[in-house]
């Protein structure tokens, strides 16, 4: 349980903590999102090439994509409980950790055999590390301070930071000197995270620790049944997590069905001088994240001053909006394909760019708004329902991109295009009454003062 009273060192106007779970996850996401990238390529990679993969066809690949992105995120319910129940979260990433290192080092070996075995260490780490990490940095404030919000925004930073490195680096490295050597690099930042973590304890006292009825203030929490508020709470947030499956069934095309777009049907030469890796693409959504995320925080505060509608769940459905219109420059691209045999690279880029935007609207306030309504005694595990929501997203945007294998490219990303837009229609016109059931958890200073300190930073 955390204890607000302790004091905290700070730098930069916050919790020294806050940079100690900053740098963990930077490093835990460069190893994701390296392996990520090659995840697809390295399975449909020729066995008889240069570079050889598992030769699997384009839907094989797919497949299995969408179940291992799915199990990695939903293993982090039996992660929260863990956390709950029995080890705390400091100590259940901390496991988390020692899991990922594990996996990502077995997933460089050059075998069938131990990739498998690689990806079920990666499924369990992940499941230890990623909801509680979360939960810790709201750990780190106390329930009313303002710089909440701005924390988990420069918490994002961190996560897109490692995301915007990994694809050019692991992919360089991978294309150069085999798919192995880009996996090992993944692997040697995940060891860079976990030392940061294990350094850093000394500045995360009393952040995570394990809430037991052996403590007697800890068991008041523990046998405190839920107040119908907090039940509402609760409901509100089941209905996020549909639209966050949402989100990601869509935006995950990127590391499955648009990172094979990619490599096999756009035109990647950079002016005759080079052929890009398909891979480096993968870093295009992180590199627009680092350098939009403070443009898009000044314009909430702005449309925010002037009276309008700024609750999460809005953020939420504009951001699936946005999103979705970045499908449409896919249809454009699958058009120019099936016109001239290749689509430019600037169909993807500007497809990211949208999908970046969203991204922005809805992810970061999303894992906020957690920790807002989310009662103290379960708090881990709604984190952890809510990376499964995300697992959920990944499974299904396998699945769309199975599909597209067999009703073409261009009548998905069209339909993903008007569909998703629809959807996010109707949730802001039946905003008013799901957001009486937050009972006011957001009508405070505190987004006001996440969206005034975001342009200052």
């Amino acid at each position: 349980m955390t204890d607000q009273t302790i004091e905290r060192k700070e730098l930069f106007g916050h919790p020294v903590g806050l940079y100690i779970l900053f740098f963990t996850e930077l490093w835990e996401r460069f190893s994701y999102y390296g392996m990520r990238a090659l995840f697809t390529l390295f399975l449909v990679a020729e066995t008889t090439s240069d570079n050889p993969g598992f030769g699997w066809t384009n839907r094989e690949a797919l497949e299995l994509y969408g179940w291992y992105t799915m199990l990695v995120y939903v293993s982090s319910i039996p992660g929260g409980w863990v956390a709950d129940k029995l080890l705390g979260q400091k100590k259940t990433v901390m496991w988390g950790g020692i899991l990922l290192c594990i996996g990502h080092a077995v997933l460089a070996l050059d075998s069938e055999p131990t990739f498998y075995i690689g990806c079920l260490f990666i499924i369990l780490g992940v499941g230890g590390l990623k909801p509680n990490i979360s939960s810790m940095v709201g750990g780190l404030y106390g329930q009313k301070d303002e710089r909440r919000d701005l924390g988990f925004y420069i918490f994002y930073m961190g996560i897109n930071i490692g995301g915007f490195l990994a694809p050019i680096a692991c992919g360089i490295l991978a294309e150069k000197y085999g798919w192995h050597f880009g996996f090992g690099l993944a692997a040697i930042g995940m060891f860079f995270g976990q030392v940061v973590y294990i350094w850093g304890q000394k500045y995360l006292e009393g952040v995570g620790d394990l809430i037991s009825r052996k403590n007697e203030k800890d068991r008041a929490i523990l046998d405190k049944p839920l107040t119908s508020i907090e039940k509402d709470r609760i409901k509100v947030l089941l209905l996020s997590f549909l639209l966050i499956i949402l989100f990601w069934a869509a935006f995950e095309q990127a590391g499955g069905l648009m990172n094979l777009y990619a490599q096999q049907k756009t035109d990647r030469s950079f002016f005759g001088l080079f052929e890009v890796p398909a891979s480096v693409f993968q870093s295009v959504n992180s590199f627009f994240i680092i350098t939009l995320a403070t443009v898009v925080g000044g314009f909430w505060y702005r449309w925010k001053k002037k009276g309008n509608e700024a609750s999460s769940l809005f953020k939420i459905a504009i951001g699936l909006i946005i999103m979705a219109i970045g499908f449409g420059f896919m249809s454009a691209a699958s058009v120019q394909f099936e016109e001239t045999g290749s689509s430019a690279m600037y169909w993807l880029v500007l497809a990211y760019l949208f999908h970046t935007i969203g991204e922005l609207c809805a992810s970061p306030v999303s894992l906020s708004f957690i920790t807002k309504l989310a009662p103290l005694k379960y708090a881990s595990i709604i984190m952890g329902l809510y990376w499964a929501a995300t697992g959920f997203g990944n499974k299904i945007a396998g699945l769309i991109g199975e599909s597209a294998q067999s009703m073409g490219d261009f009548e998905i990303f069209t339909g993903i295009a008007i569909i998703w837009t629809l959807i996010g229609i109707i949730v802001i016109l039946l905003l008013k009454p799901f957001k009486r059931l937050t009972h006011g958890a957001e009508d405070s200073t505190i987004m006001e003062g996440l969206e005034k300190e975001t342009i200052v930073e």
